[in-house]
């Protein structure tokens, strides 16, 4: 009686070992997705601080291109329109 005990015991331990397996593999597949998906999102950072960055110096441009082409029509021309009405 005493053998079948044991017996069942270690089966039944075999058991939680392999469910605890089963558990760690789950966990490690996870794992791997996360760090997956955490590099594709540094990725898409650098890539979107790439496209800020030009949109900056795009701006710049623009802005210094404005300033080229009329010089005086910053505050004071607005002023001058003020003025006259």
């Amino acid at each position: 009686m005493l053998f079948y005990v044991l017996i069942c015991l270690c089966l039944a331990l075999t058991g939680v070992a392999g469910l605890q397996m089963m558990y760690l593999l789950y966990l490690e597949s996870l794992d791997r997705d996360r760090k997956k998906h955490l590099s594709q999102l540094e990725r898409e950072c650098d890539r979107l601080r790439h496209d800020l960055a030009d949109a900056k110096q795009k701006i710049a441009e623009q802005a210094e291109q404005l300033e080229f082409s009329s010089p005086g029509s910053g505050e004071e021309a607005w002023a001058d329109v003020i003025e006259e009405r």
